[in-house]
């Protein structure tokens, strides 16, 4: 399996995903630590991540997946989302909140 395939397959089977440096408990990177404080404070609990640094093909492939150049990356039922930067904007307003309630 390609890492696009991997990739998609991660996407469609899961209504959440974030790809991420790190872990939930042990977030690699600030951008990271921020998007996964976001879903939790949406009231989310459980929700799929992707460690984009045990994988360089994972890493490199969801940059081209998504055509957009950083990560993390969080994909709601299938739809690329955005950024940390955008995740803020999105929850600042109450559209993310939104988003996963209809999950």
């Amino acid at each position: 399996m390609s890492a696009q395939q991997a990739i998609q397959q991660t996407v469609t089977d899961n209504s959440v995903v974030l790809f991420m440096k790190g872990s939930v408990q042990f977030p690699q990177c600030g951008f990271s630590s921020r998007a996964v404080q976001i879903l939790k404070a949406c009231g989310l609990e459980k929700f799929a991540t992707v460690d984009v640094l045990q994988n360089a093909e994972i890493r490199q492939g969801i940059k081209e997946f998504s055509n957009w150049p950083t990560i993390p990356q969080l994909y709601i039922k299938g739809e690329f989302i955005g950024g940390s930067d955008i995740m803020t904007e999105m929850y600042e307003n109450g559209e993310l909140q939104t988003l996963l309630n209809d999950l």
